[in-house]
């Protein structure tokens, strides 16, 4: 069945350990490093045992919130421009953001992974085009309200160019192995282009996609900090546990 359509700790690089020093005695007694004297220092038990692996872990993890950059005046519902006709569903603890929107007697929901790999794939576009941007993949559904019908769209956006990767249909009562749809590269041109201009009129075009394309990289900039957060409070109650 598909997935979309019919809704119903990093290793830290920590250095090689040295070599202890020649002398060494802990507690309220005199340390010798080597053999001079002049480096000697007083170093308690109490002061040792202060910085531990936990500590430590919380103390980067710290460092690593403050250095994160989200931008706050990213939009939301309340801040999208007038033309944007979709309602975004995008939860914090989701990966995945959806838009949603009807038209006449369909629902169109668009799904985007902003962890999905970007500048992985290139349009079809000639070889001796400059610089060639990265994509946004996403998921069209395009469902009817009474048959429950629906056109599965793969689409790769670009900067230029929004590409039709594939096209699936989709039925109420999917059978066990569906027909996946012919490769869409395979099609009369003229049928391809027909169906670019159907998602065009149902607006998915490159003003949508060029505005997810920040959108997106906001998306996953909030993502890092509270994935961040939830690992620093993690650690942070193993520790008072302890």
């Amino acid at each position: 069945m598909s997935l979309f359509c019919g809704v119903s700790v990093a290793t830290l690089p920590f250095g090689a350990a040295r070599s202890p020093p020649a002398s060494l005695q802990t507690g309220a007694h005199r340390v010798t490093f080597g053999r001079s004297h002049r480096f000697s220092r007083l170093i308690s038990f109490s002061a040792l045992s202060a910085i531990t692996p936990t500590s430590n872990l919380l103390s980067l993890l710290e460092s690593e919130i403050e250095s994160s950059v989200v931008n706050e005046d990213a939009p939301d519902n309340e801040e999208l421009p007038e033309w944007f006709t979709f309602q975004i569903i995008d939860l914090p603890t989701e990966r995945v953001v959806r838009l949603i929107r009807k038209f006449d007697d369909e629902t169109i929901i668009v799904y985007i992974d902003p962890s999905a790999h970007l500048f992985d794939e290139q349009p079809k576009l000639p070889q001796d085009d400059e610089e060639l941007l990265a994509g946004i993949p996403m998921v069209v559904d395009v469902s009817k309200d009474d048959d429950g019908l629906c056109l599965e769209f793969g689409v790769n956006a670009f900067a230029a160019e929004i590409v039709i990767d594939s096209l699936v249909v989709q039925q109420p009562h999917e059978p066990k192995y569906p027909y996946q749809g012919p490769d869409f590269d395979d099609l009369d041109e003229n049928l391809q282009r027909a169906f670019h201009k159907f998602l065009e009129i149902r607006g998915i075009n490159l003003t949508l996609t060029n505005f997810l394309a920040d959108y997106m990289v906001n998306k996953d900039k909030r993502s890092h900090l509270q994935w961040l957060k939830d690992v620093k409070s993690f650690v942070l109650t193993s520790e008072n546990s302890q």
